[in-house]
């Protein structure tokens, strides 16, 4: 229940956003931050771990088209943003003691890793499932936000599902 009132604010909260710049450090911060407060509140760090995957390969991509509006000549820029925001992330995390704790582990892989990949490719799947969207609608969005509510689905599911198979275990 506590995963599904987290997931209905978290929505709740893009209706209010506001765009920024954020820099990847304070990023990192805020899902360290997020992470603490969710070990707090009782959400297992796979689930956290989903969101966790969510924001990086987003702000990966981000940083990529940011990249290639300034016309700087980098290699693969996507690949290489995706790469730098798991370095901004993960070695933080396991060097704060979040990543890497006896125990803490779900189908043999450490929680918080099993769920960035997860959620990396639940975000992925979700982006490339709204582009599908578009094609079957004349390259138009069926509904508003489109293009954030189809990725932040998939994360969500990937969290209610999560949630459920953390129960048993």
């Amino acid at each position: 229940m506590m995963i599904l009132f987290t997931s209905f604010l978290f929505l709740l909260s893009l209706m209010f956003a506001i765009p920024v710049q954020a820099v990847c450090p304070i990023c990192t911060v805020a899902v360290a931050g997020g992470l603490g407060i969710s070990r707090w509140i009782g959400i297992d760090d796979a689930v956290m771990g989903i969101w966790i995957g969510g924001l990086i390969l987003s702000s990966g991509l981000w940083l990529a088209d940011f990249v290639s509006k300034k016309s700087w000549q980098v290699p693969y820029p996507k690949i290489l943003s995706i790469l730098l925001m798991v370095i901004f992330v993960v070695p933080p995390l396991y060097i704060a003691k979040m990543i890497g704790l006896p125990g803490n582990i779900l189908w043999g892989i450490d929680k918080i890793l099993l769920g960035t990949f997860v959620g990396s490719i639940l975000f992925f799947a979700g982006m490339k499932f709204d582009q599908y969207l578009r094609t079957t609608n004349e390259n138009k969005v069926y509904i508003y936000y489109q293009k954030v509510i189809v990725p932040v689905f998939f994360l969500t599911v990937g969290s209610v599902v999560f949630f459920l198979i953390t129960l048993s275990h």
